[in-house]
């Protein structure tokens, strides 16, 4: 269940850089990027980093969702 989750958040992740290419291009997208990039690389550096990374994933996923819908989430 947990790597159905760490899937999903992966998915959301690169999906929402795809659909925002346009609003985050440059500088944001550089950003995530390397947050993705440092969170990948500093997770053998951290104690249980390898069980944190999915989560953290999800936390600039649903950061993401905020940026490129501009905070105007629909939920119906």
């Amino acid at each position: 269940m947990v790597f159905l989750a760490a899937i999903a958040a992966h998915v959301t992740f690169w999906v929402l850089m795809l659909v925002g290419w346009d609003e985050l291009w440059p500088k944001r997208t550089t950003l995530f990027l390397v947050m993705w990039l440092t969170g990948f690389a500093g997770r053998s550096l951290v104690p249980y980093g390898a069980g944190l990374f999915a989560p953290y994933v999800a936390l600039l996923a649903v950061t993401l969702v905020f940026v490129v819908f501009k905070g105007d989430i629909r939920v119906s």
